[in-house]
């Protein structure tokens, strides 16, 4: 049986919602107006009942730093178009951070839930039932034959983007992953690197979702996602074996241990690099070269090791030599605790 957790990092869930009668936010002129929204939305939350105010934050971006937007941005919480929305958008995030709504952003309402591994009905349930709360404080646009009123043509519907977060390693290595892109696309899904459309996939990380949202259920959509999913995984699996037993079996091993070793001897470490080489520990990990027991762990590193991050951390601001030290002196540390 498919161990899934080497190959899917996590499982997120995104409604697209607008308020009725407010202008969407591509034509929102009127500062005061946005402003409105980010109250209406904030304030109708607050008074349903099992709404702890104390488990969310609002986050009003004109109020926040940009070094607090980064980070936001860097644990998948917010999107890089909200940040550029800086008058006019805001988020609310769970204290957990595994659910957060993002006020006009191309839409009025982005209300997402990501949870680890391949989760798709947990993670649906869990923002179909905050979705509804909300829908009694306020009333959405919606057509009875084309549903959901959004921004975009491609979310009119349900309004329901499923996308899983994959590691495919051995897809991208062995040179299988474009073709893996064709055939998820003839199924109506989309194929996009680590932080969503237009980003590349860095670290052999991968997000598959689906394209359509228009004249299927909501059901329908997290049983074709899931499915494609764990074809993706069988795939992955099959070139993970076949890079274990191939001509380059030797190089390929040889490339994760050098990985970890200079991970854990380094004097200084960018980003980029520690993104390449965390991919082959992992890898090396799924391969049973390198024994590290929770590989998801090396995920978590790799957030948390990213610039915005590590400035929190330190509680200073650092030079971009001073960064790469810091990230050098943790990743050695964390990875000569888990690795045997």
């Amino acid at each position: 049986m498919s161990d899934v957790s080497k190959t899917v990092v996590s499982t997120r869930v995104r409604l697209a919602r607008n308020i009725d009668g407010y202008p969407f936010p591509s034509r929102l002129r009127d500062e005061k107006q946005a402003k409105e929204i980010i109250r209406l939305v904030t304030s109708g939350l607050s008074r349903l009942d099992g709404f702890d105010s104390d488990q969310f934050n609002v986050y009003y971006m004109d109020a926040i730093s940009p070094e607090q937007a980064q980070i936001l941005k860097e644990n998948h919480l917010i999107s890089p178009n909200l940040i550029k929305r800086k008058r006019l958008g805001a988020a609310i995030i769970n204290t957990d951070e595994s659910v957060s709504i993002m006020i006009n952003e191309e839409d009025h309402l982005r209300e997402q839930c990501i949870v680890k591994g391949l989760e798709l009905e947990t993670a649906y349930t869990t923002m179909a039932a905050i979705d509804a709360r909300i829908s009694r404080t306020m009333k959405f646009a919606y057509d009875d034959r084309l549903g959901y009123l959004t921004a975009c043509p491609t979310n009119l519907g349900t309004g329901l983007r499923a996308s899983v977060m994959f590691f495919l390693p051995a897809l991208t290595i062995n040179g299988v992953m474009q073709k893996v892109v064709r055939s998820v696309s003839r199924l109506g899904l989309t194929v996009r690197g680590m932080y969503g459309e237009g980003s590349e996939a860095e670290g052999y990380m991968y997000q598959i979702s689906n394209e359509v949202t228009l004249g299927v259920t909501e059901q329908e959509i997290l049983s074709q996602v899931e499915q494609v999913v764990r074809k993706v995984v069988e795939l992955e699996e099959g070139e993970r074996e076949n890079l274990k037993r191939g001509p380059s079996s030797l190089d390929v091993k040889d490339d994760c241990l050098r990985s970890l070793g200079i991970l854990t001897n380094c004097a200084k470490l960018s980003t980029e690099e520690m993104i390449k080489l965390a991919a082959n520990v992992k890898l090396g990990a799924c391969l049973g070269y390198i024994g590290i027991d929770d590989v998801a762990a090396i995920d978590g590193l790799v957030v948390k090791m990213r610039p915005a991050n590590i400035t929190a951390a330190a509680e200073r601001q650092l030079t971009p030599v001073e960064r790469d030290v810091y990230r050098a002196q943790y990743v050695s540390k964390f990875l000569k605790k888990i690795a045997k």
